[in-house]
C-alpha cells in the first residue's frame, strides 16, 4: 500500500493501529497467516470482536482476509499482514495536511 498522501488518510491508518488489541494482531500475523478461529484463541478475543478489529485493519491496507476450503470442505477465513511502512515525521504530516482538501475541516 502507499503511503498516505492527505491528512485524512494519514488519520485513518494512524486511528486503525492506534489500539493495542490490533497491534497485538499485526505482530500475530507478522509471524504466519492465521484462521480467524486460530487468531482469536491466541488473541484471548471473541470472534466477533476481532472481525471488528481485522475490518478496520484490512480497510487501512494493513491486513487482507481471504476465504479458504479445508480439505473437509470446511470454509475458513484466513488473514494475512501486508508490507506497510509508516513513517511519521515532521515532513510527513505537512505534506499530507498540504495535499488534503478538506484542510481546516475535521
Amino acid at each position: 500500500m502507499q503511503e498516505p498522501t492527505t491528512g485524512a488518510e494519514l488519520t485513518s491508518r494512524l486511528a486503525a493501529i492506534a489500539s493495542h488489541q490490533r497491534m497485538r494482531i499485526i505482530a500475530l500475523l507478522a509471524e504466519e497467516r492465521l484462521h480467524v478461529s486460530e487468531l482469536a484463541r491466541r488473541i484471548g478475543m471473541s470472534r466477533p470482536l476481532l472481525y471488528m478489529h481485522l475490518t478496520k485493519l484490512e480497510e487501512a491496507g494493513f491486513v487482507a482476509g481471504r476465504l479458504e476450503l479445508s480439505e473437509e470442505g470446511k470454509a475458513h477465513k484466513y488473514f494475512e499482514l501486508l508490507p506497510f511502512e509508516l513513517v511519521i515525521s515532521t515532513e510527513t504530516i505537512v505534506d499530507a495536511i498540504a495535499a488534503d482538501p478538506t484542510d481546516g475541516e475535521e
